[in-house]
This record gives C-alpha cells, sequence and structure tokens, in this order.
C-alpha cells in the first residue's frame, strides 16, 4: 500500500512569511559588508542580491494579511479574541527581543542612541532599537488595524466590482504616498526629520489590501497565477533591471538607503515577486508537495526567528564573520548569513519547546490547593 500523503497545511501566507524571514536575514548582512570597504565590482554585487531580497518587508504583509484573512474573516473571533492571541504570539516575543537589543546591545541602535529613561522608551516603540526593528513597529500596525481589513473583505466579497474599485482606490492611495515620500523625504528637505515614515502602516498599505484580496478573490486569482506565472517572470526580470539601473544610477561607494522601498519601480518588483511565491505556493499546495508541511511549520515561527536575527548576527559578525568578510567578501557573507538563520531558527523552536516544557513541569508539580506540606 502507497504511504498516504499528509494533509497539505500551508497556504500562500506561510510561503510568503517563510521566504521573507529567509531573505530578509541577509540584508543587515550586506550592510555589515559593505563597511569593510570592498571593492567596486563587490559593491556592484552585494547590490544587485540586497535588490533581489528588497521584495521581504512587502511579502510578510502580504503573507500575514493573507493568513489572517483566510483562518479569521468567517469565524466568531472577536477583535478583543484577536488581540489578545496576538500579544502571545507577537507582542510578548516583540517586548522580550526589544530590551535585549537596547540593554545588551545598545550599538546596533538606529539614527541616535538612548541616554535618558524617556530615550530609552522613545527607542522601544519608534523601532531604532535594531535594524530591522523598523518593519516590527509597521507590521504591529496592522494587527491593530485588522478590524479594517475584515470589513474590506466583508464588503468586497466576492463581487468583482467592488473588488476592482477596492484595488483602484489603493493604488491611488499608494500612487500619491509615493509622490509625497519621493519629493518630500528621499533625498528631500525632510529627509531627515521625516523619515519615521517609512514605517507608517499607509507605506505598506497596498500589500495589506491585496493580500485580502488574494484570498476573497483566491478562485480567480490562483489560476491566473498559474496561468501567466512565465508572464511574470518577465516582468521580474525586467522590475529587477529597473531598480538596479535607479540604485546604479548613484555614485559609488554604493549605499543601499537608496533602494527604499517607497519607488513605483520598487512597489511592481515587490508585487512581481510576491506574484511568483504565490504561484508556486499554489502548485505545491494543489499537488499536495510534502514540502508544505515543512513551510507551514517553519513559518509559524518565522516572526520569532525574524527577532532575534540581529541578535545572532552581530555575535557571528563579531566572533569571525567580519575578519572573514575582509578577506573573502562572498565567502564571509555566505557563512554570516547560515549561521545566521540557522541559529534564528534553533533559538525560535528551542525558546517555544522549553517553554512549553517548563510549563508541563510547573503544572505535574503544583500541589493542590489545601494538600498539606
Amino acid at each position: 500500500m502507497a504511504t498516504q500523503r499528509p494533509a497539505v497545511q500551508a497556504d500562500i501566507g506561510d510561503y510568503l512569511k517563510l521566504v521573507a524571514c529567509t531573505s530578509v536575514m541577509l540584508q543587515p548582512i550586506f550592510s555589515l559588508a559593505l563597511t569593510t570597504q570592498p571593492s567596486a565590482p563587490a559593491q556592484v554585487g552585494i547590490g544587485f542580491l540586497y535588490n533581489l531580497v528588497k521584495f521581504t518587508a512587502p511579502a510578510f504583509i502580504f503573507g500575514i494579511l493573507y493568513s489572517t484573512i483566510r483562518t479569521t474573516i468567517n469565524t466568531d473571533l472577536t477583535y478583543g479574541g484577536y488581540l489578545k492571541r496576538m500579544w502571545h504570539a507577537l507582542f510578548v516575543p516583540t517586548l522580550w527581543w526589544t530590551s535585549i537589543y537596547l540593554l545588551v546591545m545598545p550599538w546596533v541602535q538606529q539614527v541616535s542612541r538612548y541616554h535618558s529613561v524617556g530615550g530609552f522608551f522613545w527607542q522601544f516603540i519608534n523601532g531604532n532599537a535594531a535594524p530591522h526593528l523598523w518593519y516590527n513597529t509597521m507590521m504591529l500596525q496592522f494587527i491593530f488595524l485588522m478590524p479594517l481589513f475584515w470589513a474590506i473583505g466583508r464588503w468586497c466579497g466576492t463581487d468583482a466590482k467592488r473588488g476592482w474599485l477596492a484595488v483602484g482606490v489603493t493604488v491611488l492611495i499608494t500612487g500619491l504616498w509615493l509622490v509625497l515620500y519621493d519629493t518630500q523625504v528621499f533625498h528631500g528637505p525632510h529627509m531627515r526629520d521625516w523619515y519615521l515614515l517609512d514605517r507608517l502602516f499607509i507605506s505598506f498599505l497596498i500589500y495589506g489590501v491585496f493580500g485580502t484580496l488574494a484570498w476573497q478573490y483566491r478562485q480567480v486569482v490562483n489560476p491566473w497565477l498559474q496561468k501567466w506565472w512565465l508572464a511574470l517572470v518577465a516582468g521580474f526580470l525586467a522590475s529587477f533591471y529597473w531598480i538596479n539601473r535607479e540604485l546604479f544610477a548613484f555614485s559609488f561607494p554604493v549605499k543601499l538607503t537608496n533602494a527604499p522601498y517607497y519607488k513605483p519601480s520598487m512597489v511592481i518588483y515587490d508585487l512581481i515577486a510576491i506574484a511568483l511565491v504565490a504561484a508556486l505556493a499554489v502548485t505545491q499546495i494543489q499537488r499536495r508537495s510534502r514540502v508544505t508541511g515543512f513551510v507551514h511549520r517553519f513559518a509559524g515561527f518565522a516572526y520569532k526567528a525574524f527577532l532575534s536575527n540581529v541578535f545572532w548576527e552581530q555575535l557571528v559578525w563579531l566572533g569571525f564573520g567580519k575578519a572573514l568578510t575582509q578577506n573573502h567578501v562572498g565567502l564571509g557573507i555566505l557563512v554570516t548569513y547560515v549561521l545566521t538563520w540557522s541559529l534564528s531558527f534553533a533559538s525560535a523552536f528551542g525558546i517555544h519547546f522549553g517553554w512549553q516544557w517548563l510549563k508541563r513541569m510547573i503544572t505535574k508539580n503544583k500541589l493542590p490547593v489545601g494538600t498539606a506540606d
């Protein structure tokens, strides 16, 4: 008798969250590699690779909204119940890891450092506690705004006209926002004092709305992704050329801050990259591939691994990664990345199962009320 394959567990959101988490860990490593003053060709290579994975934050937002809408929109889950669930899944790990960065690794802070209690708490909430926590500040806004996306999903339903109207309004808002950011912030008059706009939810609104609609219109979206995947590949290559041309239009040394998310070229690139990952996910889910179980399992720990990745990256980098990168740029980046990814997910799994074991031991050894010593 043939071995029966396990039930499919993953969804498109799981694939996007895992791919985003796996890719985003490269970004701070690329930034560190540039501090070793590599050669011009090496800088070009780093710039290309940085742009290649410059879809991670949008993919994570899209994936979170897709999975959340799929599992909650047609249930009796209340907003309070949802926030309680998210408190344990997202907010508690955020509190712990942000504290670790500020207290144990204060040198990884961005923009400025705290010098008072007020400064500590400001760094805590504004996303400057570590290079990657700006994203955390932005993402948690979507958790609080989930009723908005439930409302969009329920209003649209499967009505095509309403769906296209939601798309049109979202694209218009995004376009106006990009114009504002390009003219006022990105090398604009408010580049320094308005920099926090990059972590305002509206900067990533399009990915949240599209993630919601991708689930609501899955009967149309999924076949479209599979039919037009080759065209998506062509669009991916064209948009990848576009964003690289923009990055390298600036003079050397290469500065990764010249490749922000908030440009029309990058939005197009990100949406196409998301669509390609989604197309792969749909194909594997339909085929009941064994890898879907792995994706679902690791996607569940992706956020916690993401939170810890800069901590492990710093240990590896300061231990031997920097010296290795100075002598062999590519090898140093690869080794630092592999160890960072492995330690990040190992810590996420380890802390989870360690906590579960501790709770079982406490429950097992707890004396009933009224029992004598």
